[in-house]
This record gives C-alpha cells, structure tokens and sequence, in this order.
C-alpha cells in the first residue's frame, strides 16, 4: 500500500534521508513509491531501495505539480521491455502460423507494435507492425468478424498500420473489407452473439477503433448506428424473453449463460455502448444502459467482488474477463456518462479487490493476468489522479518485470497479447506515459 509519512517525522540527513515510520507497513527487501507532503513542497516521490527494520533509506527527487514514476524505474522497465521483446520474437518462431487473431495471432502482435510507435515515437516499431500485420492477412478465414478473434481485428490494425506510413490505397482496401464484414453482423438471420471476443460488440469495437486512430467517419456513423441497433434490439429481446425488462432492459447471454464480464459478458457490451464515439443516444443510455449496470451492481459480492455470471455464486476470480478487473471500466464509464458518485465509489472498491487479489497464478497476461488488472489502476489514476492508483499499477508493473519467476502457470500461447508476453509488454510500455493508458483492444 502506499505509505503517508508525516510530514514532522525526522529526516536525518538532506541527500539520504531516514524516515522513521510507526504505525505502517513494513516493506522489506521491496521497492515502492510514497509520497510525503512538507511544508514549502508540494509533493516529494521517494524511491525506496531498502528498507532497514523500521526505517526507509530513500533516495528522492521533489515533483511540484505532476507524478511521475522514478527515473531508475523508468529505465529498468525499458530494459526488461527490450529483453522481452527478444524473448518474444525468438518464441514466436515456434507460433501457429495460422492464428491471425488480435487475442493469441499476428494481429495482437502488431498491436504491440504500434503501441510501442505510439509511446516511443520508434518508425522501426511501425515497420514490425506492418510485417506482423502482413502475416495475419495472408490467413484471413471470414469464420469470425470481431476485433479480438475475427477478421475485423487485422483489417482494423491493417488499415491503421497503412494510414501511418500513407499507404492510403492499402488503408482504403482494410477499411472496405472491414464495412463488409457488416452482413453478418446485421443479418436478421444471425445467431451471433453480443459480446466482445465473439460477438457484435466485437465489431463495434473494431469500427470505433478505426474513427479514433485515423479520424471521425473514416467508418460512417449509419453504419456505427445499425451495429448499435443490432446490440440494443438483441438485449431488448433476451430482457423480455427472461421476463427480466424492468430490471435489465438490455440483457445478453453468450452459450446460454449470462456473464457479467468484460470479455463475454455484460460489462463488455454496456462499456462499448457508452463510449462517446458510438453515438448512443441519451434515451437508450438513460432508459435502458443504466438500469441494467444498476442491475449487475446489485449482484456484487460483499467482498467488492463480481461473479462471472449472473447465476454463480462462487467468489473466486478476479480477471478481466471474469470479476472486478473488468467491471470496473463499466463502473468508470457509467461515472463519466451519468455523473453519480456511486459508479466511482463502487469503482474504486473494485481496485481495493484488484490490489488484494490481482497478483494472480495464472500468469502475466492481460486477460487473465496481473497486467489486465494492473490496467485498472491506470484507468482509476487517469480518471482520479489520485497518486495512489499510479502507486499500484506500477507495483503490478514491477511484478511483470520479474515475469517468469513466481512459478505462474505456462499459458497456452506463451507469446500472445491477450494471454502471455506480449500484453505483459504492451502494460510495461504504459510506464512510459500512465496517463494516456489504454487496455488494448478495449479501451479507445
């Protein structure tokens, strides 16, 4: 947890001092980050290199208005995220050929890629996305339409990849077999799901994706509004067929169970249909958004917890995809379109669950892995600034760069984004620049 020093303890020496603490958590043979607050400073951000019974030897550097993570930390993860990077592309010899998918494939390497150009500025970042993109083209199969796990994911990233390095007409030819995709998605004849990985919600991901990296009606509203019609009509439909319209007017289930997740549930619908670029329309958010988010609410744990559906009662998990992790970006959402406190306040219970129980076995992944849930801090600290946030995603930060060494369970797809190293990379490279984070593939 972050430590509060007051500002009246004694510090021995100017350039190392010791900060008797009581009272507190012992730190020992850890690092941290604490803020003090003294009389004529605004903040003071030490860096704890050791920690001596009861007292902190610190190193500091005063920040007046601003938080930012501490230089050496800075360059350490740099260093882990170059070493990784090696790890990774040597793994990836041995890969599926064949998964051109965002979620394990290609396309969430690219991904990676661009998020790497994006905080570095690296054109040689940008070239390995294109050539990882050019891989998942060529295995392209029309099985699947979403950004995650279909063709929309390496048509969206393609047709970004090419706007940025102006290959306007390779661009164009994603963004039209991307709009294609639209007949199935839309067909009154179609038995896809709502959800995120596998679903509509998938697409309209893919879609929003497109307007934000390349610019507003790359992908034409009427489109946008047919695909957010597919998904109210679809929720509309299942809420009165289980006799559930006046507490859940929109409900979704995915193989016949009604998850609450982000990932295939109800917390990844609802999150896409507020963001401001999908145009919902205030009657729609109000009449029929809200209620159900109220709804999900009210089937919290007392712990802070989630269920992974609407009918479990097991509070066990504590991934993205299933419990806290992913709620929360629902919660914080709802917070910025409705302006209730209670979205915030349950949000920020949700971290105290993330920081209790986040640092999970199953590995470092971003799905199911303590880089999905260090995102949440992030999303708390951009929305809050509250300094803490920042504190404990880089603790989860500080966890990854020590991957491979707490006897975490091997994911099937060790090298992927969603389920191994890449997304451990991509959360690394957030370091960089905390209050611009952006789950991947989820958030815009």
């Amino acid at each position: 947890m972050v430590t509060f020093i007051d500002p009246q303890r004694q510090c021995q020496s100017q350039n190392s001092p010791h900060i008797s603490l009581t009272n507190t958590q012992r730190f020992h043979n850890t690092k941290a980050v604490c803020k003090c607050t003294f009389s004529n400073l605004h903040y003071l951000w030490i860096y704890i290199t050791s920690v001596p019974q009861n007292n902190i030897c610190v190193h500091f550097r005063i920040y007046n208005t601003s938080a930012r993570l501490n230089a050496a930390f800075q360059r350490k993860v740099q260093s882990k995220i170059k070493d990784l990077l090696q790890q990774m592309e040597e793994g990836l010899k041995t890969a599926d050929p064949h998964d051109f998918s965002t979620y394990t494939g290609w396309t969430g390497i690219a991904l990676l890629y661009l998020q790497l150009h994006r905080v570095s500025q690296d054109a040689s970042y940008l070239q390995r996305a294109l050539d990882y993109v050019k891989r998942a083209m060529r295995t392209l199969n029309g099985l699947k339409v979403t950004f995650l796990c279909g063709d929309a994911g390496p048509l969206a990233v393609g047709a970004v990849v090419h706007h940025k390095l102006s290959n306007t007409s390779d661009s164009n030819d994603c963004l039209s077999r991307l709009v294609q995709l639209q007949r199935s998605v839309l067909s009154p004849d179609s038995d896809m799901p709502d959800e995120l990985l596998y679903g509509r919600a998938g697409y309209l991901y893919a879609l929003l994706y497109v307007n934000k990296e390349i610019g507003a009606n790359t992908v034409e509203e009427t489109l946008i509004a047919k695909v957010v019609t597919a998904i109210v009509e679809s929720g509309k439909r299942l809420s009165t067929e289980e006799k559930k319209s006046e507490c859940c007017p929109l409900l979704y289930e995915w193989h016949k169970k009604q998850y609450i997740g982000a990932a295939h549930g109800l917390a990844g619908i609802y999150f896409l249909l507020m963001q401001p670029e999908a145009k919902v329309g205030p009657d729609v958010l109000s009449e029929l958004v809200r209620p159900s988010i109220d709804y999900v609410r009210h089937k919290r744990f007392r712990s802070g917890n989630f269920p992974s559906s609407l009918s479990n009662e097991s509070d066990r998990l504590v991934h993205w995809c299933h419990g806290a992790p992913g709620v929360i970006h629902m919660l914080l959402m709802a917070y910025k379109v409705f302006k209730e406190d209670k979205y915030l306040k349950e949000a920020a219970e949700c971290g105290e669950v993330i920081w209790q129980r986040g640092l999970l076995r199953k590995g470092y992944g971003i799905c199911h892995g303590t880089a999905g849930n260090g995102y949440a801090f992030l999303t708390l600290y951009k929305l809050t600034q509250e300094k803490k946030h920042l504190y404990r995603a880089s603790k989860f930060a500080e966890w990854c760069l020590d991957y491979g060494k707490h006897g975490c369970r091997i994911p099937d797809r060790p090298y992927s984004l969603f389920e191994g190293m890449a997304g451990a990379i991509h959360y690394l490279s957030e370091m960089a620049a905390p209050e611009a984070a952006r789950f991947p593939a989820f958030e815009l």
